[in-house]
């Protein structure tokens, strides 16, 4: 039985934790306002009322929150070892965090601007896709920074390597999912086109949590660890048609996906967020029978 002095103490360290972790979330909603000056929360949020901008910022905060998640899970080496690392993979998390958006802007969706679609036209759908790059490059940087790797200059190393191979992995997917569909992502997007964003969304989030369930783990080899991710990567590429392929079959039985999302006056956002369920849920899906 657990004696009251133990429990006094197992509080006190969440506590703690939860201080460290909270102070290392601040730092990183200061940084994003830094590098993004020319969006002025309040005013987006409250004057403006901007569902784009809303949904892009809770992206990253929800992305922030899987980051810097990663340097807290795990056994404990002891309170002062555990803030120490909390606090460096913590910060390191965020820089990749903000790398991984500032990548996607340019890489992902680089056929118009970001700024000007959220902040001046409130663009819903690119800022589901912002949200869900947020998200999914958290869960990627969760899979690069968790797990034992020897020393922490090592561990740096590995998480700051695994993450750049997962966000290539997250690029290129995206690109092969732009392929597979029978649209331009980008036209439609441009288009104010709610429902591609939320499909597209819902592919990008079940990808990175694939690539994060293949990084996840203590390190055990190079070799091994990229053979693991590759593998998840090589499952995503199948997931993307084959889920899309049953959300026209069984999720939506006598209509065609692609009529309800791009050849109806008014796109249909319900059926959009069936095809992301499918993604999302067959990522899930394979990641416990794995």
């Amino acid at each position: 039985m657990i004696s009251l002095s133990e429990i006094s103490y197992i509080i006190y360290d969440a506590v703690v934790y939860i201080a460290v972790a909270f102070a290392i979330f601040l730092i990183g909603k200061f940084v994003y306002q830094l590098l993004h000056p020319s969006f002025k929360v309040k005013e987006e949020l409250v004057k403006k009322d901007n569902f784009a901008f809303a949904i892009a910022h809770v992206g990253y905060y929800v992305g922030l929150l899987l980051a810097i998640g990663s340097a807290i899970v795990g056994p404990s080496n002891g309170l002062v070892n555990d803030i120490i690392d909390i606090a460096v993979y913590g910060l390191l998390a965020i820089v990749l965090l903000n790398c991984s958006i500032f990548l996607s802007d340019y890489l992902m969706l680089r056929n118009f601007s970001i700024r000007k679609e959220i902040i001046e036209d409130q663009n819903a759908g690119t800022g589901i896709i912002e949200g869900a790059v947020s998200v999914a490059s958290g869960l990627i940087i969760f899979g690069a920074v968790s797990g034992e790797s020897g020393d922490m200059l090592f561990g740096i190393l590995t998480a700051v390597v695994f993450w750049a191979f997962g966000q290539l992995a997250l690029i290129l997917t995206t690109r092969f999912y732009n392929w597979i569909t029978p649209y331009n992502i980008h036209d439609h997007i441009e288009k104010d086109n709610v429902a591609v964003g939320i499909g597209f969304a819902g592919a990008i989030i079940a990808i990175g949590n694939l690539i994060r369930f293949g990084l996840v783990g203590d390190f055990e080899g190079w070799l091994p660890s990229f053979t693991e991710t590759g593998f998840e990567l090589v499952v995503g590429l199948i997931l993307l048609p084959v889920m899309r392929l049953i959300t026209d079959k069984i999720l939506l039985p006598g209509e065609k996906l692609t009529d309800e999302i791009i050849n109806q006056e008014r796109p249909n956002v319900g059926a959009a967020l069936v095809e992301a369920f499918a993604y999302i849920g067959g990522s899930v899906l394979i990641t416990w029978c794995l």
